[in-house]
């Protein structure tokens, strides 16, 4: 039978009418939600500006500086001017008497009762604070005694406080998660001294860390310059969502890298410093370090180099609730953990005294520990507990894993400046051709652990590397300690092949 071709019947010329319509009537939808999103964007930048302005404030700083014995920053010490200079000095009366030095910088006001926000380099060490207000239509400028009520070094953030006869304009905070790289943002301060100045520019980047512990800033190319420091960074909705804070410049100006604390690490530290006049952040108790994806390999159990790793734990709230070093931890209270920032930050955000479960990977399986925080501002000068002491080994190196080892003795230890309990393996020369050497294991520091077990023998070591070795793992975990700081180094057993 044959196939029978399947015809298809042309299109009439009302449906091909129809057709047309229907798509000039799309084109039509297309072209005015193009116009309609043109509308909705403001063509100038004037409005918003108008309405926050009179909530930003600079900020005056004065000091009294003790006067200067010599002519220091004139001429250089023993030059043959240096008499002249100091008696020109003397005769001006620029000896020794005190002298008075100004800084400005920025702020914003949080709450009509006159809570101000700036950093704390701003007004640290300063004798006296005014604070200059703004209001705009043609009014005069006002300025005001500020008091501190609390300030937290760690995030560069002071929270002032100023009396107002009238109820003060304020700006509220945003939620910084919520801000994009690519939104639109204004910088509001005093740049350079020079009064009141508003800039624009794009969320350039998000979560940066610069040098602190618990650092979440955002970047903008918005200018930021010398005097901007305090002020604010705003979204297009008029809410603060970050603190200018800092700049990277060879130069000392703007060249577009400025970065302001994230107002979720802000609201929490005002909320504290205005509750108590200080930060109170919760204490685990534990000194750890980064996963390392060489460390998966050395970890049973691990799938992923995530979380954090125990390298010690001190008389604290860890240690009591039974954590232990070497423990991986994954979680904290409920929420996972990705690496040391992630988890310094977590717990630092927690309320002191609350307890809190904390999931640890330990022998392959995971154990979920209960532990009650306690504060970190009290446990700064904790000093880690000392180590079992051990019996004295006899003083012999041998060559392993490109490592030149001995046990620790006395002398040893007196050597390295370790503790006279410490024990473990002393490292008195590295193969700068091997992987010990490029991780960073350098002669002087003492191997306390390998495996997950104590070393304080040679022949202890060999039986952790055999027993890797036999399990089928491709690397052995090593605790190292120098100078009394723990970290953890996986090195491959290819290099210690039989």
């Amino acid at each position: 039978m044959k196939p029978q071709a399947i015809s298809i019947p042309r299109p009439t010329p009302q449906l091909q009418v129809m057709r047309l319509m229907w798509l000039g009537f799309l084109a039509t939808l297309l072209l005015l939600a193009q116009v309609l999103s043109a509308a909705a964007r403001p063509e100038s930048l004037a409005p918003l500006a108008e309405k926050i302005s009179p909530a930003v404030v600079n900020i005056t700083t004065s000091t009294v500086v003790e006067g200067r014995t010599g002519p220091q920053g004139i001429v250089p010490e023993g030059s043959p001017f240096e008499d002249f200079f100091r008696e020109f000095q003397d005769r001006n009366g620029e000896g020794e008497r005190p002298r008075r030095s100004s800084a400005l910088g920025s702020g914003f006001v949080i709450s009509e009762d006159g809570f101000v926000v700036t950093n704390n380099h701003v007004i640290e060490g300063a004798d006296e604070i005014l604070i200059e207000f703004f209001p705009g239509d043609g009014q005069p400028t006002e300025k005001l005694p500020a008091k501190v009520i609390g300030t937290d070094p760690n995030t560069d953030i002071a929270l002032l406080k100023v009396e107002a006869e009238q109820p003060l304009k304020f700006v509220p905070f945003g939620d910084s998660d919520l801000a994009r790289v690519g939104d639109w943002v204004i910088a509001m301060g005093n740049p350079l001294g020079q009064g009141f100045s508003v800039s624009a520019g794009i969320v350039s980047a998000r979560n940066r860390a610069l040098s602190g512990t618990y650092d979440d800033y955002i970047q903008t190319d918005a200018a930021i310059n010398r005097g901007n420091s305090g002020g604010p960074l705003f979204n297009m909705d008029g809410e603060v969502i970050g603190v200018n804070t800092a700049i990277l410049s060879p130069n000392g100006g703007s060249i577009g890298i400025g970065f302001s604390m994230a107002s979720n690490v802000v609201t929490k530290v005002v909320a504290q410093l205005k509750e108590f006049g200080e930060t109170r952040r919760g204490w685990l108790g534990v000194r750890i370090q980064d996963v390392s994806p060489d460390m998966v390999e050395a970890i049973e159990g691990l799938t992923s180099a995530k979380g954090a790793i125990v390298t010690d734990v001190p008389d604290g709230p860890a240690k009591d609730a039974g954590m232990k070093v070497e423990d991986v931890i994954m979680s904290f209270d409920g929420r996972e953990v990705e690496d040391t920032r992630d988890l310094v930050r977590k717990v630092g955000n927690a309320a002191v005294g609350k307890t809190v479960r904390v999931v640890v990977l330990r022998g392959g399986k995971t154990e979920t520990l209960k532990v009650t925080l306690g504060r970190r501002e009290e446990a700064e000068g904790a000093v880690p507990a000392a180590a079992t002491p051990g019996e004295e080994a006899e003083p012999e190196t041998k060559d392993i894993l490109g490592l030149t080892l001995s046990p620790l003795t006395n002398e040893l230890r007196e050597q390295l400046g370790a503790d006279d309990k410490q024990i473990g393996l002393a490292v008195t020369d590295v193969d700068e051709t091997s992987e010990a050497y490029e991780k960073g294991l350098r002669a002087g520091d003492i191997i306390t652990e390998a495996g997950q077990q104590k070393v304080e023998t040679l022949e202890v070591l060999e039986e952790r590397i055999a027993e890797a070795k036999e399990a089928g793992r491709k690397s052995l975990l090593l605790l190292v300690r120098r100078g009394g700081d723990p970290r953890f180094v996986a090195l491959g057993l290819e290099s210690d092949a039989d």
